[in-house]
């Protein structure tokens, strides 16, 4: 039965049709005809060997294509299968499963506002669609809601290109879009990862280390 190419297309699609056995059979792509940024495969590489089996680096290098190209596109997945010797369909089936990997084009800074119940008690409806109206005509960002990012002591919060930050308000979302903007830290005094903590050893070299606080019961 021949399958016509793009029949069903859509994220993660292809589990309810026949397959094409007429299709020639998967290929790694050929290395001298493939090019791939010099950065995109130090990353990759890196990746690979932190594992012994050098598959589980699939999301990572993934994650470096998207960094780079904005989006795992069919590019970017050749590129990271070329690395990797694997088929680019192998990578497209680990890309389509994961929510974070972007298999369309997308704004380059990604803004994930909690909906989950924390977050949406403490207004985050009302902060994702004042996200999505101040920021709806620059195509830089791409804002949705996302299920949980496990951060209900800053809710309503939202990661910005992986930084969590909150607990946020209305009157944030100007500074929030113009630091990430212009690459600045995002919001620097709402930062998950600054905050102040119990365990002056918590947080990495990264960071500060900040002093113990004190708890007394009242």
């Amino acid at each position: 039965m021949s399958v016509p190419a793009g029949a069903g297309a859509g994220r993660g699609s292809g589990w309810d049709r026949a397959a094409d056995l007429e299709r020639a059979p998967a290929e790694v792509p050929d290395p001298d005809s493939t090019e791939v940024p010099a950065e995109l495969r130090a990353s990759i590489e890196a990746a690979m060997a932190r594992y012994p089996d050098t598959h589980s680096a699939a999301v990572p290098a993934l994650h470096a294509a998207q960094e780079l190209h904005g989006w795992c596109s069919p590019e970017a997945i050749e590129q990271v299968a070329c690395v990797m010797r694997v088929t680019p369909a192998y990578l497209a089936s680990v890309a389509t499963f994961y929510d974070m990997l972007e298999t369309s084009p997308a704004g380059r800074h990604s803004i994930y506002v909690c909906t989950n119940i924390s977050c949406s008690l403490r207004g985050a409806d009302a902060l994702l669609s004042a996200i999505r109206e101040a920021a709806e005509e620059d195509p830089e960002f791409n804002v949705r809601a996302f299920e949980c990012l496990g951060a209900c002591d800053i809710a309503p919060m939202a990661s910005v290109d992986g930084t969590y930050v909150g607990p946020l308000s209305l009157e944030d979302i100007p500074r929030l879009l113009d630091d990430a903007r212009v690459a600045r830290p995002v919001l620097p005094d709402k930062q998950l990862a600054t905050r102040r903590v119990a365990d002056p050893t918590a947080n990495s070299s990264e960071f500060p280390r900040h002093p113990p606080q004190e708890h007394r019961l009242q």
